[in-house]
C-alpha cells in the first residue's frame, strides 16, 4: 500500500506559477505509475501529467508547454511545476499512484487562479 501527501496549492494570479509536491510512503522505484490529476467544480477528474516509468512522462494537451512533472527519487517525491497559470486551471489537484494493481489518491490540494 502507498500513502500520498500533497502540498503546495494556493491562490495565484493569472500568469503566475505554483509548484506542487507529492510525497509517497514508499520508494517510487516500486510504483508503476505516478502523477497528477485535477478536478474542477462540476467537471470530471482529468489527468494532468504522469510518469509511466521512471523516465517516461505523459502530459495532457492543456499542460504541454506550461506544466512540468519531475521527481526526486531520494525523497520519494513527485513535483508539478505549473507556469503561466490560467483561471481555467483552478481545481483540486490530486496525486495518484498505481502500485501492485492498486490505485491510490492523495487528499488533494486546492489551486485557485484568480486576480
Amino acid at each position: 500500500q502507498v500513502q500520498l501527501v500533497e502540498s503546495g496549492g494556493g491562490l495565484v494570479q493569472p500568469g503566475g506559477s505554483l509548484k506542487l509536491s507529492c510525497a509517497a510512503s514508499r520508494s517510487m522505484f516500486s510504483i508503476n505509475v505516478m502523477g497528477w490529476y485535477r478536478q474542477a467544480p462540476g467537471k470530471e477528474r482529468e489527468m494532468v501529467a504522469r510518469f509511466t516509468s521512471s523516465i517516461t512522462t505523459t502530459y495532457a494537451e492543456f499542460a504541454k508547454g506550461r506544466f512540468i512533472i519531475s521527481r526526486d527519487n531520494a525523497k520519494n517525491t513527485v513535483y508539478l511545476q505549473m507556469n503561466r497559470l490560467k483561471p481555467e486551471d483552478t481545481a483540486v489537484y490530486y496525486c495518484n499512484s498505481l502500485y501492485r494493481g492498486a490505485n491510490t489518491w492523495g487528499q488533494g490540494t486546492q489551486v485557485t487562479v484568480s486576480s
